[in-house]
Order: structure tokens, then C-alpha cells, then sequence
């Protein structure tokens, strides 16, 4: 009897090993949140991309090298390399471009409420390209958990509660201020304030931010259909190292093309900031994104991208530890419904 409720355990927990691999896929990524934050407010958010997908090659170096005989993934397909630097391509650095454009035209809020986006678009795009349909129960733990996201990325903070961080703000990686961003050097009034408190007020919506806003969840939504594709049983951590091949390559072009490259070494002689973007690569792009391709292996892409977007949920208790932030009576509301929606996808 005892075997035979061990069996029927492991058979439950092999069952739901997309879904929880999604669930830890949004653990990491709440880690490298906040590691990521605290980098680009000390080098900016364009050194940063291409410092954190660096750290994360070279990661996946060590990891092949120990885990598979294999530094680099030179056993993967042709079919593996095209679709997953398409991936890499969509998802690093299309998408992250327009990402954080959207950020300085409207501000983290506005931003990550248009990411709340991911899953719907994943799910319409994997039944699109890949046949995979959504139960009812699916759709209704869908819909609950972006609720929930939604109405806590939507909560509206007093002016002065904005500027100190609100719940969603560790989420964007973003320089300091823009003197600082441009390789200007030079400092401003805010920087003076610790890091985690210089965080921009929000900003109105624009036609511009919105389209880019959409790109970037586009971007995410069919980076994760396109690793599915370009995957076909083949090793996560191998896949993640080409699609970081491709976006690191994309980004060295883009630095190539705005002569970016002084801020890129600039960047490397901050220690500080050099320890936080090796923390978030390693919770971001090394650890986390494999294991959301791990995720949309074993479980339908729509239902693995809503359970990976509970970021904005996961933060909370770090802005209480860290931040000392009250939870609002809203904020705790939010939580409880996008965690009612994860548990439906369970089920």
C-alpha cells in the first residue's frame, strides 16, 4: 500500500513537471529582478544586456563542460540551431530592446501591464503554430492569474510612495538617470539617494510605448513558441546556450552600430554592479530561461507563460524584507487571485 501511494506520488509530481518547472522559472526570475535592478542602476540597462548574456555563455560553458563532455552544443541539429537563434533573436534581443524603450516612454507600470499580455499571446501563437488547445479549467486559471498581475501592477501609489519603489518597479532594469546611461558621465540630484530608491515616476501612455510594450510581449510570447519548436527533445541548458548565442551575437551588432562599446568597459570596472548582473545572469538567463523551456516542454506554452508571469506576485515579500514597503489591502487581493489562478492550472 505504502509503494503504491509512492508510485501514484511520483507519477503526480512527473505529471506537473512543466508546471513547476515554470513555477521555479518565476522564482529565478524574481531574483534576477532585482539583482538586475540594482546592476543597471549603477552601468545602465544597455551595457547590462550584453554583460548578463555574456555571464551567462560563459556559465553555460562550465555546465556543459561538466555535465555533457560539451562546452559549446555542438551536438544539436541543424533544425535546432536555425529555430532557437530565431528564438534567441526574438526573445533577447528584439524583445528586450523594445522592452526597455517601453520603459522610458511610459514607465514600469503601464509597461508590465501590457507583459501581462505574454500568455494570452503564447497560447493564441502555440494553437497557432503548434495545435496546442486550452480546457476551460485553463482558461479560467489563465485569465485569473492575469487579473491578478494586472491588478497589482495597476495599483496607483502616491508620488512620493512611486518614487521610493512600488511593488512592480524592481522588475525594470533602467540606468540611474540618463546622464549616466549615455556615457555622460556627471551626476544628478536623485543620484545621491541609495539605488533602490531612484526609480522614475510613472509616465502617461503613448502610441509609440504601447506599440513597443506589445513588440516586447510579442517578442516574449514567440521566443517561447519558437524554443518549443527548436527543441525536439533536446537538452534545455544546451538549448538556452544557443538562443544566448544568438542575442549576445545581436547585441554586439547593435553595439557595433551605436559605437556603444566605451560604455561596455566602463561597466566592466564596476565591481559592485559586475557582482549583482553575475547574480541575475545566473537566476535570469542561465538558470531561469532554461528552465521555462523546460516548462513549455512538458506543459501547454500558454499555461507554463502564465504561471512564468507572476513575477509582479513572487516580488511583494522582497519589497517587504528589503524595501519595507506596506502591502496594500489591493496589492494582497491581487496576490491571492493570480495564486487562485496558478492553482487551477494545476489541477
Amino acid at each position: 500500500m505504502i509503494h503504491t501511494a509512492t508510485l501514484l506520488g511520483a507519477v503526480s509530481v512527473a505529471d506537473y513537471r512543466g508546471e513547476l518547472a515554470a513555477l521555479a522559472t518565476a522564482g529565478c526570475w524574481t531574483v534576477s529582478a532585482l539583482a538586475f535592478t540594482a546592476a543597471a542602476n549603477r552601468f545602465g540597462s544597455l551595457a547590462l544586456n550584453i554583460i548578463r548574456l555574456g555571464m551567462a555563455f560563459l556559465f553555460f560553458i562550465v555546465l556543459g563542460w561538466a555535465a555533457r563532455g560539451l562546452p559549446l552544443p555542438t551536438d544539436a541539429t541543424a533544425h535546432n540551431w536555425l529555430w532557437l537563434s530565431v528564438s534567441g533573436l526574438v526573445g533577447f534581443t528584439l524583445g528586450d530592446l523594445c522592452l526597455f524603450r517601453a520603459f522610458v516612454l511610459m514607465g514600469p507600470r503601464l509597461t508590465m501591464l501590457m507583459m501581462s499580455l505574454v500568455p494570452m499571446i503564447a497560447a493564441l501563437t502555440s494553437w497557432a503554430a503548434l495545435g496546442e488547445g486550452m480546457t476551460a479549467r485553463g482558461i479560467g486559471g489563465m485569465a485569473l492569474t492575469i487579473a491578478g498581475v494586472a491588478w497589482v501592477v495597476l495599483e496607483r501609489r502616491p508620488p512620493e510612495l512611486v518614487d521610493s519603489g512600488s511593488i512592480v518597479t524592481p522588475l525594470v532594469p533602467r540606468p540611474a538617470c540618463p546622464a549616466v546611461e549615455h556615457g555622460k558621465g556627471g551626476r544628478t540630484a536623485g543620484q545621491d539617494r541609495p539605488w533602490h530608491t531612484r526609480l522614475p515616476a510613472a509616465r502617461s501612455a503613448s502610441t509609440a510605448g504601447i506599440l513597443l510594450a506589445l513588440g516586447a510581449a510579442a517578442g516574449q510570447a514567440a521566443g517561447l513558441v519558437l524554443s518549443k519548436i527548436g527543441m525536439e527533445g533536446y537538452d534545455p541548458f544546451a538549448s538556452t546556450q544557443i538562443r544566448t548565442t544568438a542575442g549576445l551575437a545581436g547585441f554586439a551588432v547593435l553595439f557595433f552600430v551605436l559605437r556603444a562599446w566605451p560604455r561596455l568597459a566602463s561597466a566592466v570596472r564596476n565591481r559592485a554592479g559586475m557582482a549583482y548582473a553575475a547574480l541575475g545572469a545566473c537566476f535570469g538567463p542561465f538558470i531561469g530561461v532554461s528552465l521555462s523551456l523546460m516548462a513549455v516542454r512538458y506543459a501547454r506554452v500558454g499555461v507554463a507563460a502564465t504561471i512564468m508571469s507572476i513575477v509582479p506576485i513572487l516580488i511583494i515579500p522582497f519589497m517587504i524584507l528589503i524595501y519595507k514597503e506596506r502591502v496594500s489591502v489591493r496589492a494582497a487581493a491581487g496576490a491571492a487571485l493570480a495564486v487562485a489562478g496558478v492553482a487551477l492550472l494545476f489541477l
